[in-house]
């Protein structure tokens, strides 16, 4: 028994770094009530998750590539002028930003594409309190020159909402490189934690008979 309570402990600790807290206690309790197909499953479940990071991981890098291609040749997009007093979405915003036509105009598409970006979380225009109108800051504009280039590259909204995520959690491009190659080890470690898991569950499982 002393011997088993040590292999569960060994099972247990080696699970805990590739699966986590919450899913290392619940594939053990299964085994320990004698279901192991259960704990497969809950060990499956956790495998799976990971393939989906990776996936992410490696659109997101894809995306990146495409962007690094084009950005570099893309025209700096500044602050639009004051508005004049009879102020409409076409016009630029005097509280700094751009309102929605200028920003559509120099993308080269619809105002409505830009609401649909909106509505898919892409940007996170705040409204301009004489106006009511839309006003894209720098960030929005960089996440809009995103959306519009990876668009372009034939990438899906649910596709890019991840890359713009990442983006906006680094603070741009250049620190999203890093926070890439961040994740990607991080991705590989817990892969490995698996395997290292996966070993000490099965001797534990043997020792159970």
């Amino acid at each position: 028994m002393r011997r088993c309570n040590a292999g569960a402990l060994r099972a247990f600790l080696a699970l805990l770094p590739g699966h986590g807290h919450r899913t290392a206690t619940s594939i053990m309790r299964a085994v320990n009530r004698g279901t192991a197909e259960e704990a497969f499953r809950i060990i499956d479940e956790s495998h799976a998750q990971l393939l989906d990071d990776r996936r992410t991981l490696q659109t997101v890098e894809r995306a990146l590539g495409d962007l690094e291609a084009t950005t570099a040749s893309e025209p700096g997009a500044g602050s639009a002028s004051s508005a004049g007093s009879g102020a409409e979405p076409g016009a630029g915003s005097g509280s700094g930003g751009t309102f929605i036509g200028p920003l559509a105009g120099k993308l080269g598409i619809r105002p409505a594409t830009l609401r649909k970006w909106q509505d898919a979380g892409l940007v996170r225009p705040r409204r301009d309190p004489r106006t009511g109108y839309r006003v894209y800051d720098d960030a929005d504009v960089r996440d809009a020159r995103l959306a519009h280039q990876l668009r372009r590259g034939g990438y899906l909204l649910e596709q890019i909402a991840p890359l713009i995520a990442q983006v906006r959690a680094a603070g741009g491009l250049e620190p999203l490189e890093a926070a890439l190659s961040d994740w990607r080890g991080r991705l590989s470690a817990r892969g490995r934690a698996m395997l290292t898991g996966a070993a000490e569950l099965e001797a534990y499982l043997r020792e159970r008979g």
